[in-house]
């Protein structure tokens, strides 16, 4: 599907806020609201625009120690392990990449110790490098629609 500016605008409004209003989103794309809907449908049918999120606020959950995990399998049981970190409650996201770790997962807890316990009982599945994040930068992603 070829993206253009009037949809590179849609997905970029629709990330920073999925249930905007589509007399709103209409008026920031500056199109009519049949025209988005329609554009909004096509993005859809092309599996471009997948779902609408919701964005957390995990401290305000009572979770604000975050972490990112590389975890490399001790026993090489990629099935076993992934069905294991689907039944973790604090797991945001696990994702199976190549390089020197067998997967990435960001975690949230309540505290520092539980963190430490989360991780020792990893030890049995994996050998893990853990990066607490202190803080994120908000990126402006729309620039990765058109350019390479």
């Amino acid at each position: 599907m070829k993206i253009d500016q009037h949809d590179a605008e849609i997905i970029k409004q629709l990330r920073i806020n999925s249930r905007i209003s589509l007399k709103e989103l209409s008026e920031c794309v500056s199109l009519s609201a049949p025209s988005v809907r329609e554009r909004m449908k096509q993005l859809e049918s092309f599996g471009v625009i997948r779902n609408y999120t919701v964005n957390v606020d995990f401290e305000a959950l009572g979770k604000p120690v975050q972490c990112i995990v590389e975890a490399t399998l001790l026993n090489r049981n990629y099935d076993a392990f992934q069905e294991m970190i689907k039944k973790q409650a604090n797991v945001e996201f696990c994702y199976r990449i190549a390089g020197r770790a067998c997967y990435m997962l960001k975690l949230h807890f309540s505290s520092f110790k539980h963190a430490e316990a989360w991780i020792n009982r990893m030890s049995t599945w994996a050998t893990t490098v853990t990066h607490f994040i202190f803080s994120e930068v908000h990126m402006d992603n729309s620039r990765i629609i058109h350019e390479e």
